[in-house]
């Protein structure tokens, strides 16, 4: 008997893609969340397929590279002033607090802070896309949302570190966290040193490429060479993509780069969250309930208060702030790194939560702008004095 050919495996997974989204649009339902569910269904027969984690690696660097465009050096650093008041109180809120309830139920402290670990990142691919999806990305709450989850990004990777160091027994000593945080430095640096020297006469060079398929080589070529310089230097991919994004954030007419990048991240981009679903092992059970639903509570209470606290911190509106606490609340794929560390009876409560919360963090993201109208009202249009011509 033949072994499963990839190539057909290949397409069956896009006629999934295809059928899966068209449905979403039939039903008005987010299709991230049946693509993760296709994902955990298949699990069995999916599970650490190099293909499918290839292309998901592929869809997520050329997300954050997108989203990396609309930030160059002086919006990121406006961005970086104004977002650590609102990124220190995530940290203290989702990591620090949901660390301190696992230890009340008896955890130990290593799992305790993994746990902890799980609940604090928002899902920066989830959300951002669903920004892009509802069509809000132009909307006020978008760039403090976007902040914050670079603010995370930056964070997450300490975080890693340190659960890894742990879990293996090495000593995890202030030199080497101090090395962490210089190769972060080290890359952001590198980034904006690109960006005004070798990136600064990147669109007239690009004008000069008239075949398309080159300009796709070069330009996915470059997302996927820093966001795999972050991954060889032990740093997220997303980090990179999105350090690579803001090189070329200094060209005049950005859309040129977007245009030739969008249909290749349209078409990977699905599998990273099927990917994701596969990941999540549900395991036999549901274990450590009380630790779960006062997990899921606290966590989505927690994110909701950093976007109506942080966002007024950040100097948003009441409205628009409470909109971007009920847009943040998914959790996903620092969640999965985070819960590929621990074992048995904990790894399974990880997988279980990270499903639940990135559940219910997309249906609050759904209803976000509905809650905010019953709270505050329906936005008032301003009235506009039009003369008629002649009087």
């Amino acid at each position: 008997m033949h072994d499963f050919p990839s190539l057909l495996g290949a397409g069956l997974i896009l006629l999934f893609i295809f059928y899966l989204g068209y449905l979403s649009l039939k039903i008005k339902f987010p299709s991230v969340i049946l693509y993760i569910l296709l994902g955990i269904v298949m699990a069995d027969v999916l599970s650490g397929n190099e293909l499918l984690h290839f292309a998901s690696e592929i869809g997520i660097v050329l997300l954050f590279f997108l989203l990396g465009l609309e930030f160059n050096v002086k919006r990121l650093g406006g961005v970086a002033r104004k977002i650590w008041p609102s990124g220190m109180l995530d940290v203290s809120l989702n990591l620090v607090v949901a660390t301190l309830i696992a230890l009340a139920f008896g955890l130990d402290g290593f799992s305790a802070f993994l746990i902890g670990g799980v609940a604090y990142a928002t899902s920066s691919s989830i959300t951002a896309k669903l920004l892009d999806d509802r069509g809000r990305m132009a909307n006020t709450e978008t760039e403090f949302i976007l902040g914050l989850l670079i603010f995370e990004d930056l964070v997450a990777p300490l975080v890693v570190a340190i659960l890894i160091g742990l879990s293996t027994g090495d000593n995890l000593t202030a030199f080497s966290l101090t090395i962490l945080i210089g190769k972060i430095a080290g890359m952001t640096l590198g980034a904006i040193v690109l960006s005004k020297s070798l990136f600064k006469r990147f669109e007239t060079f690009l004008l000069r490429i008239d075949d398309e398929d080159f300009k796709i080589a070069l330009l996915v070529g470059i997302a996927l060479s820093y966001g795999g310089l972050a991954l060889l230097l032990g740093l997220s991919e997303v980090l990179g993509a999105f350090l690579a994004g803001m090189m070329l954030a200094e060209i005049g007419k950005i859309e040129r780069v977007e245009q030739t990048v969008l249909p290749i991240r349209d078409l990977a981009l699905p599998t990273f969250f099927i990917y994701f679903g596969t990941t999540v092992e549900l395991g036999d059970g549901v274990p450590m309930v009380g630790l779960l639903v006062s997990l899921l509570v606290w966590s989505l209470f927690a994110k909701i208060l950093v976007g109506v606290v942080g966002g007024r911190l950040y100097g948003l509106s009441k409205r628009v702030s409470l909109r971007a606490g009920l847009s943040i609340c998914s959790r996903g794929e620092f969640s999965v790194v985070m819960a590929s560390v621990a074992v048995g009876t904990v790894k399974a409560f990880s997988g279980i939560y990270i499903v639940i919360a990135a559940f219910l963090g997309m249906l609050l993201f759904e209803q976000a702008p509905r809650i905010t109208n019953k709270i505050y009202g329906k936005p008032v249009k301003k009235k506009q004095n039009l003369k008629v011509p002649g009087n």
